[in-house]
């Protein structure tokens, strides 16, 4: 597989390296992996680094010169190349480190192409920076976000950088909220990719500027690229002054999530 990643273009490459740590997750799957403390309560498993390392040998059989910015690597190349990849080899390690199959595969080249995999369902989230579908048993469906659901996935894992003006619990316990939409934690930005997909009517998180983060970026693209409506918490504008994210499907939407962040 990596070989044959010399002729794709970038959403080619983006979707056979997401591919490729998916196939690492899922081979991994209930093993008992040793946990890598990274602090704060956070920590990596043999799954996480193995997955980066297949990702890894994808983008640089395809891209030899390109930067990548990996969670467990780090920073290899310049961080302020002109193409750079992001690389989260498995969003949700929590999750998986309990046996959890909700998890994602995040792979972004910083203003284009991304892919997001699921490793169990076997479904690949791509967009080209333009278009966004998903791909099943080998054939691409256009993405088609839809509030239909109802469903709205909110991350209530720490830190609060914006507590206590914005706490992400207090918009559970809000009555418009309660009235109109159904809140979902699966604690992985798999989620992001299923409000593309018109699985969930948005998402919402708290953080800084969330543009060029490994875990974030992937999501976001697609997002933007199915039409959904992508901002900060505070209704701005993503990059070096946004605050966190809220991703939803349509306008409607998010103007409702919006009336209630205040």
């Amino acid at each position: 597989m990596i070989n044959s990643s010399a002729g794709l273009d970038d959403a080619g490459v983006a979707t056979a390296a997401a591919r490729a740590g998916a196939d690492v997750v899922r081979d991994l799957y209930g093993r008992h992996l040793a946990r890598i403390d990274k602090g704060a309560g956070d920590f990596a498993t043999a799954a996480d680094v193995e997955a980066e390392k297949a990702i890894l040998g994808v983008i640089r059989a395809a891209r030899p010169d390109d930067a990548v910015l990996g969670e467990e690597g780090g920073q290899q190349g310049a961080a302020d190349a002109e193409r750079q990849w992001l690389v989260d080899p498995l969003c949700g390690t929590l999750n998986y480190a309990v046996g959890n199959m909700l998890v994602a595969v995040n792979v972004a080249l910083r203003g284009g192409a991304a892919a997001v995999a699921d490793p169990f369902s076997g479904e690949i989230f791509g967009t080209d920076g333009d278009s966004a579908w998903v791909r099943r048993d080998g054939a691409d469906v256009p993405l088609a976000p839809t509030a239909t659901t109802r469903l709205v996935d909110v991350n209530l894992d720490p830190p609060f950088p914006s507590a206590p003006k914005f706490r992400a619990v207090d918009l559970l316990a809000h009555p418009d909220f309660v009235a109109r939409l159904r809140p979902r934690v699966v604690s992985t930005t798999l989620a992001l990719a299923w409000v593309a997909a018109g699985k969930r009517a948005a998402y919402v998180t708290d953080g800084g500027d969330l543009s060029g983060s490994v875990h974030f970026a992937a999501g976001i693209a697609l997002c933007r690229a199915a039409g959904c409506v992508v901002t900060g918490v505070d209704g701005g504008p993503l990059g070096p002054e946004g605050r966190g994210l809220v991703a939803a499907a349509d306008a409607e939407t998010h103007r409702l999530l919006m009336s209630m962040l205040g």
